[in-house]
């Protein structure tokens, strides 16, 4: 009997011991972590809006997130950002991390891409022709979580860096800032242009493990988000025989200018006056090669954006025969503007009418 008794002690100590490791092993495995829950650990952002059951173009491929050639770019450790060599040892530096080409820019493909248009044209941007980098205005909780897990970096409270954060108290008193305080958000006129991955090629992706698109530039795609006019991008995809995609969503370029856009860009233009009537081409091909309208368009409720798409065949982009109609996504918590809004951008201003 006393031997039993011991038995059981030990067997209850001994699960005892158990029970505090795997608490301890839990921990350990990161379940308490902010940054196992961040958009940076498994960009869960762009799966959320990939999936069939937000209208996303899984609907096409059938095919889920996790088998795409998208983990690449997934910082599933400190190690991603954070380790280097020095004296031929490895360790965790923060100034590595904060290091924008050798780190941000390696995955973060569409911004340095635009740094490269801002050399083409001339046209520097404010806050990187001044020296400043990503983590000059994205902080710790910004990268690394907050231990919410958001379905979308414009998910309320995913990230807290804004344009009032630094700019709040010299917001010039101007015209256009009074007209449209409350209205329009600093992007809608101080971006001053958008880069669209067009024709992202589906196929190669699923097959080959390959990203392959066409980029444009030179147009701004104006959208509401959360009760203000901002800019926005479209991305189009071809999948498949003939099926195309296309997303539209609130975008930020990270490419601003100073001075705002003039009334005439935005107001009483061909662009506007082409969606009021219900369609406009956006992109077609001339010369065997795909082109883009130029300037700011609306994104609006009930018109039709017409797209060409090209195929990618033996090393070639080529025209896509029979190409179908695209199904159409509003991700990011984009939502159209409405026709009341068209019908005030249809209105005629002229910067100048407002000089004294």
């Amino acid at each position: 009997m006393k031997k039993f008794l011991i038995y059981v002690l030990i067997v209850l100590f001994l699960g005892l011991i158990g029970n505090i490791q795997t608490g301890f092993t839990k921990n350990v495995s990161g379940a308490d972590c902010f940054y196992t829950r961040s958009l940076h650990y498994d960009a869960h952002g762009m799966g959320y809006w990939y999936s069939k059951e937000q209208g996303g173009i899984e609907r096409i491929t059938q095919i889920p997130y996790e088998k795409l050639a998208c983990g690449h770019c997934h910082a599933s450790s400190c190690d991603k950002c954070h380790k280097t060599e020095e004296n031929g040892k490895f360790v965790y530096s923060l100034k590595i991390a904060r290091d924008m080409k050798k780190n941000c820019l390696r995955c973060h493909a569409r911004q340095k891409a635009m740094l490269g248009l801002m050399k083409k044209t001339g046209l520097p941007d404010v806050h990187f022709s001044k020296g400043m980098t990503c983590v000059s205005c994205h902080g710790g909780k910004d990268i690394h979580g907050d231990g919410k897990r958001y379905v979308s970096m414009r998910e309320p409270g995913a990230v807290n860096v804004k344009c009032e954060t630094c700019h709040k108290n010299n917001i010039p008193n101007t015209i256009s800032h009074t007209i449209h305080r409350g209205k329009l958000d600093c992007t809608a006129c101080h971006v001053a242009q958008t880069l669209t991955c067009a024709n992202c090629h589906m196929d190669t992706m699923i097959k080959k493990k390959k990203k392959l698109f066409i980029p444009l530039h030179g147009w701004t795609f104006l959208i509401n988000y959360r009760g203000k006019v901002v800019s926005g991008n479209i991305q189009t995809f071809v999948v498949g025989k003939g099926k195309t995609f296309m997303v539209m969503a609130p975008s930020f370029s990270h490419y601003i200018i100073k001075k705002g856009r003039k009334c005439e860009e935005c107001h009483a233009t061909n662009i506007v006056r082409q969606l009021q009537k219900g369609s406009i081409n956006i992109t077609w091909i001339k010369n065997e090669r795909l082109v883009n309208l130029k300037g700011v368009i609306p994104i609006v409720e009930g018109v039709e954006y017409k797209s060409a798409f090209m195929d990618y065949k033996n090393g070639k982009w080529i025209p896509l025969k029979n190409a179908k109609k695209p199904l159409v996504q509003f991700a990011a918590f984009g939502k159209p503007l409405t026709k009341e809004q068209l019908q005030k951008l249809a209105i005629p201003f002229k910067s100048n009418q407002f000089k004294k």
